[in-house]
């Protein structure tokens, strides 16, 4: 170990010294071997004596965050500006839900029922408060319910103003307008947390029957978000426009391009659950390039092996790179559960089909999301499977094409026959598949104008049938949407016909590139683990008018990786 100088009063020399031990502390910790306690301790005891203040010790005391377990790597860096972030939270509500929602109901009753619900809201949003949170989001359905006709949901619905039209704080000013109660519940909750605050609600908006588009009972009602300010002012609404069988909600005539500005981290966009998957207004709010986060309510019910919910949050973050807070309802008992806070990089989630609570999720969000390194034009050749990839793509004259694969002199180990091809129901869609038996290979599917490939490494086998799968067509069921897939997928069983069931547990470890030919630019990188766990793609992008996905090390057993494009003008 290298000496440091002797103690002085100068600011400068007592500086070096003070640097000078610090490095002789961390050489200690690295030349002894180390129990995670005995780390722990002498990290902490490194913090404290380096200062607050130097870059180093920041460096140091981040990496013993790390080693307590906290899940931001963002810890780990020398240099962590925290005008650079912003707080945010978003809850996953277990809701109290109408007996009987079919039944008519008075407004004062309805009231009731949703004051119920609103007393938990508050109560997240003061614990919220407590940690510096500015922007909470709340999921879809959350205060009323849902399972409605058109009437029995009258009396929840408040009344909705335009805050185009009309400037109004609920919490101050709350006999402007009548059955706004939960309105002004809300405006008084932004107020006392002192933050952003998106919810929500029904609401209803009388019309004329001059007007085209005015239901028979003379009113609109919507699923609306709408967002306060700190002030409790009413900042702005979003009405549902791609609506997921709800007989009790009108479509808007036109869409709602909605974005609200914050002090904080600039512009937010707004929709809710189903509008994730379409291009209005999901993609249409971000080409405003000023749109760096969306705030997404949800009541989504998850759909295995494609559409899990935070599967697809997670996948639209990464695809566009943005942060995306997105609160979903919690009844297990309807797979409904699944939140997150996404960014490009990283996601901080919740999953739970045991138990009957709500969750709330605080984490620290960068003001200006970084998107995959590399993932225009990747083209890593120092990894090997890259080369091989890049080779295949290239037509390599050492590669041997038929039907179904490709045979390279270099990979003697490969799978030399054919592997046969089947078909199987998933998402209720009819894929072509072909499974994945070997170590290692290279396979290739395709339905109509869309061919599948992909190249993996197993380290072992496990005894599990995995499948490659390609659909290229009109998606039917539950919503009519045009799609192109390329995925691989962990079967429910060893038979061919299990492949598409629904799975979240998986032994089998891949290093893989999947990648197809894909006609759209829209493509979400789905990618799910053993226990409902979300993973990072290595590497995504366009590579000979092909689109990629690469992963070399995965954390768990891999249940689906797949990439979902969306051919939005064929739908």
């Amino acid at each position: 170990m290298f000496h440091c100088p002797l103690e002085s009063d100068d600011a400068a020399e007592a500086s070096k010294v003070l640097s000078c031990r610090t490095s002789q502390y961390w050489e200690h910790l690295l030349s002894i071997q180390l129990s995670l306690q005995d780390f722990r301790i002498l990290s902490f005891m490194v913090c404290i004596m380096s200062g607050a203040s130097s870059r180093l010790a920041f460096l140091l005391c981040g990496c013993y965050m790390v080693a307590l377990g906290v899940h931001a790597t963002e810890h780990c860096v020398a240099e962590d500006h925290e005008t650079d972030y912003y707080m945010a939270a978003v809850y996953e509500h277990q809701s109290i839900l109408s007996l009987n929602p079919l039944a008519p109901t008075s407004r004062t009753q309805a009231l009731e029922l949703m004051n119920r619900n609103l007393d938990i809201y508050e109560q997240q949003v003061m614990t919220a408060a407590q940690k510096g949170v500015q922007i909470i989001v709340f999921p879809e359905d959350g205060i009323h319910g849902f399972n409605f006709t058109r009437t029995s949901i009258y009396p929840f619905l408040d009344f909705m103003p335009s805050p185009q039209l009309v400037r109004w704080n609920p919490c101050l000013e709350p006999h402007r307008f009548n059955d706004t109660e939960v309105l002004q519940r809300l405006s008084c909750m932004a107020i006392k947390g002192d933050m952003f605050l998106v919810a929500n609600l029904g609401t209803k908006q009388p019309c004329h029957s001059g007007d085209r588009g005015c239901p028979q009972d003379g009113r609109y009602q919507f699923n609306t978000n709408v967002v306060f300010s700190t002030n409790g002012t009413l900042v702005d609404r979003y009405r549902k426009y791609n609506l997921y069988f709800e007989a009790a909600f009108d479509t808007p005539v036109r869409v709602d391009h909605t974005i609200f500005e914050t002090p904080f981290a600039g512009k937010f966009g707004v929709f809710t659950c189903f509008d994730i998957l379409f291009f209005d207004p999901a993609i249409r709010l971000l080409g405003d390039s000023e749109v760096k986060h969306i705030v997404f309510p949800a009541a989504w019910m998850n759909q295995l092996p494609l559409l899990a919910a935070i599967q697809i949050q997670s996948a639209f973050a990464i695809a566009f790179g943005v942060n995306l807070l997105a609160a979903n309802i919690h009844h297990p008992s309807l797979g409904m559960t699944g939140s997150g806070i996404h960014t490009p990089l990283k996601s901080v989630w919740h999953h739970d089909m045991e138990n009957l609570t709500g969750h709330l999720i605080i984490a620290k969000v960068a003001k200006n999301p970084q998107g995959l390194v590399g993932t225009e034009n990747a083209t890593d050749k120092m990894d090997p499977s890259h080369g091989k990839f890049l080779k295949i793509l290239a037509g390599d004259p050492y590669c041997e094409k038929d039907s179904q694969e490709v045979h390279c002199d270099e990979a003697t180990k490969w799978n030399m026959n054919a592997a046969p091809t089947f078909y199987s129901e998933m998402m209720y869609d009819n894929f072509t598949l072909v499974p994945v038996w070997e170590k290692e290979g290279y396979l290739r599917v395709c339905a109509n104008g869309l061919c599948c490939s992909l190249l993996y490494k197993r380290p072992t086998l496990s005894k599990e049938l995995y499948a490659l799968g390609v659909f290229d067509g009109l998606h039917t069921v539950h919503g009519t949407y045009y799609v192109q897939v390329c995925a691989l997928v962990k079967c429910g069983g060893l038979g061919f016909d299990t492949c598409g069931q629904e799975v979240t547990e998986a032994t089998g470890i891949f290093e893989f590139h999947l990648w197809g030919n894909f006609s759209t630019s829209y493509i979400f990188p789905m990618f799910l683990t053993s226990g409902m766990t979300l993973e990072t793609p290595d590497q995504l992008g366009w590579e000979n008018d092909h689109y990629f996905l690469r992963k070399s090390r995965l954390s768990s057993g891999l249940v689906t990786a797949a990439l979902y494009g969306r051919l939005y003008e064929r739908d």
